[in-house]
């Protein structure tokens, strides 16, 4: 049958107020990028002539500012899952503009097929090629593209012709069984491939292409700061002391790797040292670092979910592409982070950390316990599964102003039962094989900074008067947090005046 090619205005057209609408991509990569735009549009023109309209927007992962950015400054998302990191959106969230709830990236593809949150109405996903059976070969991103070609009622294909040369044999578009019928996910190394290169879908359910020109619009972070290469330094000499007292196997183990400058500044931390042999990747996402130690030998593979590369790095990537063809594995996210195949291949797991507390909790996404700021995304499918789980962050922020290490954690996405590892420039603290009182003595003695550091141990002496197993004065606790948001500054917290 004939795919009509249609205008992004077309498009927005089949979309109607309250439905659920499945987006491909994992980051900015593979999003779409002009059906958005129009239809935010759209809801503005209806929102003006008094007629509601908001969508339902289901996504890999985050987004760009032509999804979550212009649908959120138009009003026209309703329920959001499962991760955003946009301004607009995030401000939308805070002030309750759209239910936002946080989900695993792992579980989202699935609950949708189990069909918890109602059928996906219309599926917007980027293609690079497309044939007129419906095969169609995605672009830098997959996210959970497969389950919405299956499961969605219409489809809508952005058509890019950004890309000058094809990610053809990149994808591996594989869906897991359901249960009662699911089997093992048979991934043994990185490199297996156990799905398809193409994505096929229904032709009957593709409403029409639509062309699209637009790059990722992903900016290249900037290079690592003096903090985050000591946080670098820091993990890679902590892995290379696992090497040699035979903690790790001598082969190495691959790495997961979170996203940002920090994460950057460890692979690259990782590339310099000469005790890390040349390594493998299981990861969500890619970014620019990623690129250049394949370049330079350190890393010899990595499947991933997407290539999250800055604009000057993607047009680096394409124009050397044959160069990566048998280095890289694109995955839907389900499989990506899917905590079977992260236990099975005993992943190295570094994910960065808004805040933790003396114990091993971390916060990865609430600012003082209240203010979204991004969402937990796949850290825990991976740090709860992992060989060895590392969890990162700079000792202070704000000049000093704010520690991360605190006593108790406003908000908790992993405890201490999935956190093995906490590491900042000041050091790192093994945790392993440690009661909750030497948990508490090796992070404050390793990882926090040295003008909070006695602020750190008077809190301790006063949680352990109370006793207990795991010590906490419940009145001083957020003593911390009270005091930054009375004074803008953590470091004035005078704990004597809770010992009474």
């Amino acid at each position: 049958m004939s795919i009509p090619f249609i205008t992004a205005e077309e498009a927005a057209s089949y979309i109607k107020n309250g439905d659920n609408v499945g987006f491909s991509g994992f980051t900015a990569s593979g999003t779409p990028k002009v059906v958005t735009v129009a239809l935010a549009k759209r809801a503005k023109e209806l929102h003006e002539k008094g007629e509601p309209f908001k969508i339902n927007l289901f996504t890999g992962a985050s987004t760009n500012d032509h999804v979550d950015g212009e649908l959120a400054r138009a009003d026209a998302i309703g329920i959001r899952t499962p991760y955003q990191s946009h301004p607009d959106s995030r401000k939308l969230s805070n002030k309750g503009g759209m239910h936002y709830f946080d989900t695993h990236l792992s579980h989202v593809s699935q609950d949708l097929r189990y069909g918890f949150y109602g059928d996906i109405d219309v599926a917007v996903i980027e293609a690079t090629e497309m044939s007129p059976s419906g095969e169609i070969i995605l672009g830098a991103g997959l996210g959970m593209a497969p389950t919405l070609a299956q499961i969605a009622k219409k489809v809508i294909i952005e058509y890019s012709s950004y890309y000058h040369t094809s990610f053809r044999g990149f994808h591996d578009n594989y869906v897991p069984l359901d249960p009662p019928h699911r089997r093992e996910i048979p991934i043994y190394k990185p490199s297996d491939r156990i799905g398809s290169t193409v994505l096929k879908i229904d032709p009957a359910k593709i409403i029409g292409v639509v062309p699209s020109n637009a790059s990722e619009s992903i900016k290249p972070f900037t290079a690592p700061d003096e903090i985050s290469q000591r946080i670098g330094d820091n993990i890679s000499h902590f892995l290379g002391e696992q090497l040699r007292t035979g903690k790790m196997p001598k082969e190495f183990l691959p790495i997961q790797s979170g996203v940002g400058n920090v994460a950057n500044a460890v692979l690259y931390g990782l590339g310099e040292n000469p005790e890390i042999p040349q390594f493998e990747m299981y990861t969500e996402v890619i970014q620019d670092a990623v690129m250049h130690l394949m370049e330079e030998g350190h890393c010899k593979f990595a499947s991933t979910c997407a290539l999250t590369f800055s604009d000057e790095a993607m047009l680096h990537f394409m124009d050397n592409i044959d160069f990566f063809r048998d280095k890289i594995l694109m995955r839907p996210g389900e499989i990506s982070n899917h905590p079977e195949v992260v236990r099975r291949l005993g992943l190295i797991a570094m994910n960065t950390a808004l805040e933790a507390d003396i114990y091993g909790n971390v916060n990865s996404t609430h600012v003082l316990g209240t203010k979204m700021m991004n969402g937990i995304g796949g850290s825990a499918d991976f740090s709860r599964n992992a060989y060895l789980s590392i969890f990162s962050c700079p000792s202070i922020q704000k000049g000093g102003k704010i520690s991360a290490i605190v006593p108790m954690v406003s908000h908790v996405d992993h405890s201490e039962h999935s956190v093995k590892v906490i590491a900042t420039e000041q050091g790192v603290a093994d945790l392993r094989g440690k009661d909750p009182i030497q948990r508490a003595e090796c992070i404050i003695e390793n990882c926090v900074h040295p003008m909070y550091k006695e602020l750190m141990w008077d809190y301790l002496k006063l949680a352990q008067k109370g006793g207990g197993h795991l010590p906490h004065n419940l009145k001083a606790a957020f003593a911390l947090h009270e005091t930054f948001m009375e004074t803008g500054d953590m470091s004035q917290t005078d704990f004597a005046r809770y010992d009474a």
